[in-house]
């Protein structure tokens, strides 16, 4: 077991005196930038510094030993991967004080950036979600027989996380060739290993997966490059997952704010006679490798790269303000063009075989889509949506999963990344909730941070009237309508199921697909057989009239129907909006001002639903044209009963009617 107090022992081997020399210029670049950060961190030059002194030799380690164009997921403390990459210096610090010459235009800070010239996807604020991408990546290596291996980093407090065990157990399944390196130090912020976990090693938790566990010397630059160029050596041949475990040290605070008063002094004593850097230098010295004269010439060169990427930055402007900009740059532009008119042969579906058709057409048009979820492949899913699929597409492409969301979301991003497009089924819209951090702060926020789309499809099976309880009929589209970068389907025939569904394979953004489950098997229509697409942002004109417009999606257009049916005498223009996000205002305010009156109906429970958005919406932009207030109706605010009897009362269709007629006649 390594310890504090475990020698730091370097045995050179074969390894030749050039690579030395650079594994040395490459741990001495990343001391060198601290330090000058941390005399610019007193300047007020700049905000916020994680310092990784002490932790440098991983980083650096881990870095020299990968192929170029092999991807690495860091961390805070993991400088020296960005700078062992060869990432300019300017841009690095432009970056740190959120110049544009940085990588997130100014919209996000320090490390939390990924690049794809140099193979680097950076972390978020949550830590353990860049596990589950690494997967991905890491998927589509192996899909393709690259033969390339992904490093993804966590410290010793991020493997607390649900996203560790997801991700570790994910990859375990697939045999994915990822090396999960656990940067141990001791502290998660100010907690220390004892209140974190259990076991004396974070190899030891390999056993648990199935897979290879190692511990090093995390101190060691020689031990970790070796270590790592040896594995990634063996699972480029060989894909598998391994937990490598990296015992160190940070001799500063978790950052520079927080200081280090919860830590002992005397570790800070026997740690510093670790010091990586140190260690590293004096036993180049000795073994003849290095002299006072090429570590001078080595500092004096750093320190000029240092200030004159310095100057740069400096010199650098911060991005003025650009509304217009800042809300064009939420998605990658695309342009889908509408193709469902065409002529050709219709066959009657259902919902549940038009989606099915759609989702068959866009495996065969994109050879570089992958699906995956729970029970989709031989058993074709809950539904059996996917039924027969694995026996045209194999089950690399139609791919079971653990249970566990989250992994698989990121792992969906992953792909993307490295070229590949995704659909994540979830089994019920229910549970992606175990989804939310992939969702709402990667998949719908990357594109605006560092421009790498998300080219990830989440189907989700959703809504009441199936007598299926709490946990199996929630309606949770409002979740995701709050949530910039986003893209919502919610369709509610057969002929819109498939054309959107195609159009979201399509978009490179994250779309949520809505598919209401009571009407799987209840509807049908003549649905065009060949592959054709329905652009995002159109609503379905489905009446039309002159009394009233009713504005509403999903089961909601139905309910409407029959009501109108019932009542006859009501002549008003029923909107389909089939995509929520984005909104077809246009047709809202079109209609609403032909017919002076607007009722917006939702199936999710009303206080803080969508119809309660599109309300302020019509206020706003049409008030001048209302005879009569705007009028919504959405479930009760409470859970979904599962009695029958309960949960016709829980849906709003009587209700909506009741005060539909008194719109009429307000």
């Amino acid at each position: 077991m390594i310890t504090a107090e475990t020698p730091v022992k370097f045995d050179r081997r074969k390894v030749k005196d050039d690579t030395l020399l650079q594994l040395y210029k490459n741990i001495l670049t990343p001391r060198l930038i601290e330090e000058k950060m941390l005399i610019l961190l007193r300047q007020g030059k700049i905000a916020k510094w994680f310092s990784g002194i002490g932790q440098e030799a991983i980083s650096v380690g881990v870095a020299s030993a990968l192929q170029q164009d092999e991807y690495i997921l860091p961390m805070h403390r993991n400088l020296g991967v960005f700078t062992t990459r060869g990432i300019p210096m300017n841009r690095l610090f432009s970056q740190f004080q959120g110049k544009p010459g940085g990588f997130t235009q100014g919209r996000d800070r320090s490390f939390h950036f990924g690049t794809q010239e140099y193979h680097i996807v950076g972390m978020i604020s949550h830590l353990g979600p860049q596990m589950g991408v690494a997967d991905g990546i890491a998927l589509a290596h192996k899909l393709r027989k690259d033969k390339k291996v992904t490093i993804v980093f966590s410290g010793d407090g991020g493997a607390s996380e649900g996203d560790f065990h997801e991700s570790i157990n994910t990859a375990a399944v697939w045999d994915l060739p990822v090396i999960f390196v656990i940067e141990n130090n001791g502290y998660g912020l100010s907690t220390p290993s004892n209140e974190q976990f259990r076991c004396k090693s974070f190899a030891d938790k390999a056993i648990g997966y199935g897979i290879e566990g190692v511990t090093i010397d995390g101190n060691n630059v020689l031990k970790v490059y070796e270590t790592v160029k040896n594995l990634a050596e063996s699972l480029r041949e060989n894909p598998r997952p391994i937990l490598l475990e990296c015992v160190t040290f940070r001799m500063r605070g978790h950052e520079e704010a927080s200081g280090t008063k919860y830590v002992p002094k005397e570790l800070f004593d026997v740690w510093g006679r670790k010091d990586p850097v140190n260690n590293f230098e004096k036993f180049l010295l000795d073994e003849g490798v290095l002299t006072d004269e090429i570590i001078e010439t080595y500092r004096s060169q750093i320190k000029k790269e240092i200030d004159a990427g310095l100057e740069i930055a400096f010199a650098e402007t911060l991005p003025p303000p650009n509304t217009l900009k800042e809300l064009s740059e939420m998605y990658k532009p695309i342009n889908i063009n509408d193709t469902s008119s065409q002529s050709g042969k219709k066959t009657n579906k259902r919902m549940i075989d038009a989606i099915s058709d759609g989702l068959r057409l866009a495996m065969r048009q994109h050879n570089n889509l992958v699906l995956m979820g729970q029970d989709i492949a031989d058993y074709g899913g809950v539904f059996k949506i996917t039924e027969g699929f694995v026996d045209e597409f194999g089950k690399e492409r139609v791919r079971n999963t653990p249970l566990c969301e989250s992994a698989i979301i990121g792992a969906g991003f992953g792909l993307s990344i490295n070229g590949y497009k995704a659909m994540v089924e979830m089994q019920f819209a229910d549970f992606v909730s175990e989804g939310m951090t992939q969702i709402t702060n990667n998949l719908a926020k990357s594109y605006y941070r560092w421009g790498q789309h998300a080219d990830v499809v989440v189907r989700m099976p959703t809504g009441a009237g199936v007598a299926a309880g709490p946990f199996h009929s929630q309606s949770n589209e409002a979740w995701f309508f709050k949530t910039p970068g986003l893209k919502i389907a919610y369709p509610a025939f057969p002929s819109d199921a498939k054309g959107l569904l195609l159009s979201a394979f399509e978009d490179p953004n994250p779309v949520m697909f809505f598919e209401h489950k009571a009407l799987y098997r209840s509807i049908d229509e003549d649905v065009l057989d060949e592959y054709y697409t329905i652009p995002f942002g159109k609503a379905r004109l489905v009446k039309e009239g002159n009394q009233v417009t009713i504005v509403t999606y999903g089961l909601g257009v139905h309910w409407a129907l029959d009501v109108l049916k019932e009542h006859p005498e009501i002549s008003a223009d029923l909107i389909d909006l089939r995509t929520l996000s984005p909104l077809d205002t246009d047709t809202i305010y079109q209609s609403v001002r032909k017919t002076n009156r607007a009722f917006v109906l939702q199936e999710d429970t009303l206080t803080g639903g969508i119809a309660g958005e599109i309300s302020a919406l019509i206020t706003e932009h049409c008030f001048e044209n209302l005879d009569a207030p705007v009028m919504r109706e959405g479930s009760l605010d409470t859970p979904v009963p599962m009695n029958a009897d309960l949960e016709k009362n829980f849906l709003p269709k009587e209700r909506f009617k009741d005060k539909l007629l008194k719109l009429i006649n307000y």
